[in-house]
């Protein structure tokens, strides 16, 4: 399976940004649909955006006009630019890949992830 790490979260005042980047293993990274989730307790899981291995990506409607993701894969890394962040921003971000090699599916629900890392803490706060 797919070992994913996230990094770049931590505290941010709003009106900030910050860029999350999830480094992946293995040689087939580009093979494989990626996303970001976030969830805060007691809340469900939520797709903020994804990119297929086409680089076609899918937003979040709320969320697209601060938020890209891109990714690259020659370094094995996806990333998430934040921008003109606010107080309910505040979550773990979740990186995730697809549950197969080329995956011709949707990419917005959790179950067409397989592979998921540890999440790393965004907070917006003054």
């Amino acid at each position: 399976q797919v070992q994913l790490v996230e990094s770049g979260g931590g505290l941010v005042q709003p009106g900030g940004s910050l860029r999350l980047s999830c480094t992946a293993s293995g040689r087939a990274f580009g093979a494989y649909g990626m996303a970001w989730f976030r969830q805060n307790p007691g809340k469900e899981r939520e797709l903020v955006a994804s990119i297929s291995w086409s680089v076609q990506p899918f937003y979040n409607d709320s969320l697209q006009d601060r938020f890209t993701i891109s990714r690259d894969n020659v370094e094995n890394t996806l990333y998430l630019q934040m921008n003109w962040l606010k107080p309910e921003d505040t979550a773990v971000y979740y990186c995730a890949a697809s549950r197969g090699l080329y995956y011709s599916g949707a990419h917005y629900s959790e179950a067409d992830f397989a592979s998921w890392g540890q999440g790393t803490q965004v907070t917006v706060s003054s």
